[in-house]
C-alpha cells in the first residue's frame, strides 16, 4: 500500500496564498477614500455593465477586485443576509461591523479547508449621518479584516497605489478632490485615466435612509473637471 505525500501545513497555506494573490494581481485596482461629502470608492473598470462597486444595503456598500463572479457571489450573499437581518430585527441592526465578520467567516473557511481560494479581496464601507462617522473594512482572501480609518486600496499594485494615495490625501478633501486624488494614485506617473476607464459611487452623509450614490460617467468627468 503506497503512502500519501505529506505537505506540512505552513507550505500548503503558503501555496493558497501565493495562488490567491496572482489572481488578484491580474485584474485592475480599486481605492476608498473619505472625504467631507462622505465615502468616495473609484475603481479602474472599463466596462459599463459589470460593476465593482454596489449598495449592500441602505448605507452599505461593497466593492471587489479579482474574479468578478467570486466577489459578485460574495455580494449576493451580502444582500440576502442584510435583507434578511433587516427584516427579521430591526434596519438599524445591520451594519458592516457584522456584515464584515460575516464575509470574514466565508472567506477564512474557504481558503483553509477548500482546495482552490477565492481570488478576491473585498471592501465594505458605511456612513453615519455626519461627517467624520464611517467605517472601512477591508477583508482579504484568506478572511484578515483591517478597518481602515481614511483610505484603503484594493488589488494587486495596493502598495504602490497607497503610497500615492497618502502623498495627496488631506481630512477636508471635497468630493471632486478626492476624486482626482484617487484617479492620480490609480494612473501612477505614466497613465491619465479618464471618466470612461472608471466607476465610482459616494456614499453621502445624509440623514435620508439610502446614502448611495453611483456616479455615472458625466458626474465622474464632472468631479474630475472640478478636483
Amino acid at each position: 500500500m503506497s503512502m500519501p505525500f505529506y505537505v506540512a501545513p505552513e507550505q500548503v497555506m503558503k501555496d493558497r496564498a501565493d495562488y490567491a494573490r496572482k489572481g488578484i494581481a491580474r485584474g485592475r485596482s480599486l481605492a476608498a477614500v473619505a472625504c467631507t461629502d462622505g465615502i468616495l470608492i473609484c475603481a479602474e473598470n472599463p466596462s459599463s455593465t459589470l460593476r465593482k462597486i454596489s449598495e449592500i444595503y441602505d448605507r452599505i456598500a461593497f466593492a471587489g477586485v479579482g474574479k468578478y463572479n467570486e466577489f459578485d457571489q460574495l455580494r449576493i450573499a451580502g444582500v440576502r443576509h442584510a435583507d434578511l437581518k433587516g427584516y427579521s430585527f430591526s434596519r438599524e441592526d445591520v451594519d458592516a461591523r457584522s456584515l464584515a465578520n460575516q464575509y470574514a467567516q466565508i472567506l477564512g473557511q474557504i481558503f483553509t479547508h477548500e482546495m482552490k481560494p477565492l481570488e478576491v479581496e473585498i471592501l465594505v464601507a458605511e456612513v453615519g449621518e455626519e461627517p467624520g462617522a464611517h467605517q472601512l473594512f477591508h477583508i482579504l482572501y484568506d478572511g484578515t479584516v483591517m478597518d481602515e480609518a481614511h483610505f484603503t486600496v484594493l488589488g494587486g499594485e495596493a502598495e504602490a497605489i497607497a503610497e500615492r494615495l497618502e502623498q495627496g490625501w488631506r481630512d477636508d478633501l471635497s468630493a471632486a478632490e478626492a476624486m482626482g486624488v484617487v484617479v492620480r494614485a490609480l494612473g501612477g506617473d505614466d497613465r491619465q485615466l479618464g471618466p470612461d476607464e472608471l466607476e465610482a459611487a459616494l456614499l453621502v452623509y445624509t440623514d435620508e435612509r439610502r446614502a448611495f450614490r453611483r456616479l455615472e460617467r458625466p458626474a465622474i468627468a464632472e468631479l474630475l473637471g472640478g478636483g
